[in-house]
């Protein structure tokens, strides 16, 4: 019986999905691609179905966006079996949406506490000045959560 050639090696996998085998071999760990044994002598390789590059740049996209292994994980099953609708792919964006806004607060917030810092270092080295205040130092606002 001859081997079913469409399968791919992890190497061919990674190299037509443009990532690494170490990507691949994490992503199978993680339960994001599935893959088959397969004996050849005393050899046992990992075999990938073609359908694997799709998921692989799926979740690539998905990263690109700010969504996490494990947020992927819950849903992409879903997404190839038809489960996961429209109504919730827009809630959970939605929901990362509003997780980087306010991480982007938190960083905005982090740059002007930065630069007020700056400006204060700025100013002790021009005028020699020693340590600075307490009330210098202090952030006006905290950052959100």
């Amino acid at each position: 019986m001859t081997p079913d050639t469409s399968f791919l090696l992890i190497g061919a996998l990674a190299n037509q999905a443009n990532t690494t085998k170490d990507t691949v071999r994490h992503y199978e760990q993680l339960g994001l691609l599935k893959s088959r044994k397969r004996q050849a002598g005393s050899r046992l390789y990992t075999e990938f179905h073609p359908e694997c590059i799709e998921r692989i740049e799926l979740i690539k996209s998905a990263q690109a966006i700010g969504f996490t292994l494990t947020e992927i994980k819950d849903s992409l099953n879903d997404y190839y079996d038809g489960l996961l609708d429209i109504g919730e792919q827009l809630n959970m964006t939605e929901k990362k949406l509003e997780q980087v806004k306010k991480q982007q607060a938190n960083i905005n917030r982090m740059v002007e506490l930065l630069t007020q810092r700056i400006d204060i270092l700025k100013h002790m080295k021009i005028d020699h000045s020693s340590i600075p205040s307490v009330e210098d130092c202090q952030p006006s606002t905290t950052l959100s959560r």
